[in-house]
């Protein structure tokens, strides 16, 4: 359910011109259209709590969504009637208003490192799996995206374990590399704390488990998915060590003049 309040809602139906049924310029079946590119089916049963006009629609999907996928409908909404110039109302203070409900709708996004989950090389393949990853998160189905999240961080291991001469091959465990990866870091000076070379090897065993979930519990294959509470863990958990390991790369590549490594 999102956190819209009675006013963000005002202010949003106004923009929308959504007081007779509609909203903006839309047929039903652009309408239609416009939420499939989210993953949403507007037409679902769920929606049509209030009415199936297009505007009784809309507001049940703000009733019912997470925040972070509201906010990312409304923004796009906003880039649409921009671009038809077809808002309800189109003072500008409006329109800026509405813009910033969608931020702080955004800003309450289930996995906190999601930034960290973005290709890091220029490769085809990884930034149609980082894509995945993100439209899963936006919406709130992280359970459903496991399998790719498993794929990106193996992808993104390899890049970095490659240029140290670690052997990086599809029959090597993706935990087995990064345990190897770590070793090179502890060698090269690179962690200063005893706490943080724990947590990296906390990280292994954690890598380790989740080459099991990837074959068990996501639709890598013919498997019942892990529930969404553990499959949120699980993002969280991966995405920080990925945005630490991130910070660290930087540092190595780009060291400070008064604190070499």
């Amino acid at each position: 359910m999102s956190d819209l309040t009675g006013s963000d809602r005002r202010r949003l139906e106004k923009l929308l011109g959504m007081g007779n049924g509609y909203v903006l310029n839309f047929s039903d079946r652009t309408f239609s259209d416009f939420f499939a590119e989210y993953s949403v089916d507007i037409d679902a049963e769920r929606f049509k709590v209030g009415g199936t006009s297009k505007a009784n629609r809309m507001r049940a999907f703000w009733a019912l969504s997470e925040n972070s996928l509201a906010g990312t409908v409304i923004n796009g909404m906003i880039i649409y009637a921009t671009d038809e110039q077809c808002f309800g109302d189109s003072n500008p203070l409006l329109i800026d208003e509405c813009k910033r409900i969608a931020q702080k709708l955004l800003t309450d996004q289930p996995v906190t490192e999601l930034g960290a989950l973005s290709a890091s090389v220029d490769e085809k393949d990884f930034e149609v799996v980082a894509n995945h990853i993100r439209v899963a998160i936006e919406n709130n189905q992280p359970e459903g995206a496991l399998d790719r999240l498993h794929t990106y961080t193996f992808k993104y291991v390899r890049t970095i374990c490659t240029p140290r001469g670690i052997i990086t091959n599809r029959d090597k465990p993706l935990h087995s590399i990064f345990g190897e990866y770590v070793k090179a870091l502890r060698a090269g000076g690179h962690l200063k704390s005893v706490m943080t070379e724990r947590i990296l090897k906390n990280s292994i065993a954690i890598l380790d488990a989740f080459n099991d979930v990837r074959n068990n519990q996501s639709l890598a294959h013919d498997n019942q998915m892990l529930n969404y509470e553990e499959s949120l863990l699980i993002f969280n958990q991966v995405a920080a060590t990925i945005r630490f390991i991130k910070a660290i790369e930087l540092q190595i590549k780009t060291p400070d003049s008064t604190n070499n490594n």
